[in-house]
């Protein structure tokens, strides 16, 4: 098949999403696709037909996950257009002459819903789940509000809008996160007041509405569901502080086990819980949630993944592994969930 492996763009997960996307198009070339990986908001300028025919690596110059997240400011720069579109040159075209777009964007644009709206009114087929359902699984504050109506454990916390101070609080210790963030970035664990107007701060970097909640002590997990069914669960202790952007993306961080060393029951349970996150968002696909487990052993779910992560260090492909299913097996797989409508 054609395919168009779409990455990159302007969140603050740009870094990731190339890591993703150049690992998922190594697997879809194995696999036999004719597959171009494109830079969503850089797009391609030269003469992009034949492009599917031309022999070119087009991960060639792909580096790897720096510890800080990138300057979307320089990459803004390189654009010769100004950047007025979201999508690059030729972006759209090039996509419209694909069988599907395996879409490997994190965070902004790529993971709210917009990109996923605009695919549906060009007609363009893609992976991963639709444009309501990342809508709401990316607004932090939306997804607790489902997660509460649906009775689905998640912890206590409240919704802030920059410039408007609420006077509601959450007792300390608490998170601070910004709404529709992703990888952890503009997250600050709090424990004292002095802290609190910074961790606001921090957050209001990257969105005008935060999510402020109980801060739970204890084990973190994940559990992927795909076509509706959990995979195994993971564990993941990182070696020094939270599971934060360098933890999550630089090799020797963090400790993942999966399956998570857990009562047979307790699995069952956050894969039960996880599959009705799944239900409760109106996820389509896959997607991936993320726990904490309390010392007492109580489950909270703090997130729904729509776009989860496709590095060397990510979770899903480790949940696939250990069930026997290959990185390339796995993305083979999430191809052929998009051609099911």
């Amino acid at each position: 098949m054609k395919i168009v492996v779409l990455g990159g763009g302007i969140s603050t997960e740009r870094d990731v999403s190339l890591s993703s996307s150049r690992m998922i198009y190594e697997a879809l070339k194995k696999k036999g696709h004719q597959a171009v990986l494109l830079d969503v908001y850089l797009g391609y300028e030269d003469d992009y037909a034949g492009i599917f025919e031309k022999d070119v690596d087009w991960a060639e110059n792909i580096g790897g996950i720096k510890e800080s997240n990138p300057d979307i400011a320089q990459i803004k720069a390189l654009r010769k257009d100004g950047g007025r579109s979201f999508f690059g040159p030729n972006v759209i075209e090039i996509c419209q002459m694909a069988d599907v777009v395996f879409l490997g964007l994190h965070g902004e644009d790529g993971e709210n819903g917009k990109v996923q709206a605009a695919f549906d009114l060009l007609g363009i087929r893609y992976t991963g789940t639709d444009y309501v359902s990342s809508a709401l699984s990316m607004d932090k504050s939306l997804a607790k509000e489902l997660f509460a109506f649906h009775g689905i454990p998640t912890p206590a916390g409240i919704h802030v809008r920059k410039g408007q101070e609420s006077a509601e609080r959450v007792p300390y210790p608490c998170v601070v996160k910004a709404c529709k963030g992703g990888s952890s970035v503009g997250v600050c664990i709090v424990h004292e007041e002095k802290e609190y107007q910074a961790a606001l701060e921090e957050a209001f970097k990257y969105d005008e509405e935060a999510v402020i909640e109980q801060y739970i002590e204890g084990r973190e997990f994940s559990c992927a569901v795909i076509d509706g069914k959990a995979l195994p669960v993971i564990e993941i202790a990182p070696l020094c502080g939270f599971y934060d952007y360098k933890n999550k993306y630089q090799a020797g961080s963090t400790i993942e086990t999966c399956p998570a060393d857990l009562p047979e029951d307790k699995t069952r349970e956050m894969q039960l819980i996880s599959e009705k996150v799944f239900r409760a968002l109106r996820l389509k696909k896959y997607a991936r949630m993320d726990f904490m487990m309390d010392k007492e052993g109580k489950l909270y779910c703090l997130e729904a993944n729509t776009l989860p992560g496709m590095t060397p260090t990510s979770l899903i492909p480790q949940e696939a592994r250990a069930i026997g299913i290959s990185f390339e097996d796995l993305c083979q797989w999430i191809l052929e969930l998009a051609q099911k409508d």
